[in-house]
């Protein structure tokens, strides 16, 4: 069993910068790739970040890249999602998440991933 626990949202104006932390229960963090997903009002959730389990590799979708950093420390078993140059579409319901699979891989959909953590919201004013 794995229990995901996100922080750091808030309400921030355009440009601004916020770091969103995930901590993970279980010994199991450090050998599977890990997520960032989005979720805005009357929207479907979508994919973020994803960094492989020993964050060799990241992929982020196309509108955060170059923005958004994703990062893990696996002797702390937390995932980090550095979040600049903020931008009012970036709000959402921000989820962390776990994927099901090993090694250097990091899986943009959904049902890729078996654990979520509970959300924390981010706001951005315009």
């Amino acid at each position: 069993q794995v229990q995901l626990v996100e922080s750091g949202g808030g309400l921030v104006q355009a440009g601004g910068s916020l770091r969103l932390s995930c901590a993970a229960s279980g010994r199991t963090f450090s050998s599977y790739a890990m997520g960032w997903f989005r979720q805005a009002p009357g929207k479907e959730r979508e994919f973020v970040a994803a960094i492989s389990w020993n964050g060799g590799i990241t992929y982020y979708t196309y509108s955060v890249k170059g923005r958004f950093t994703i990062s893990r420390d696996n002797a702390k078993n937390t995932l980090y999602l550095q979040m600049d140059s903020l931008k009012p579409e970036d709000t959402a319901l921000y989820y962390c998440a776990k994927s099901r699979v090993t090694g250097a891989t990091t899986p943009t959909e959904t049902y890729a991933y078996d654990y979520w953590g509970q959300g924390t919201q981010v706001t951005v004013s315009s």
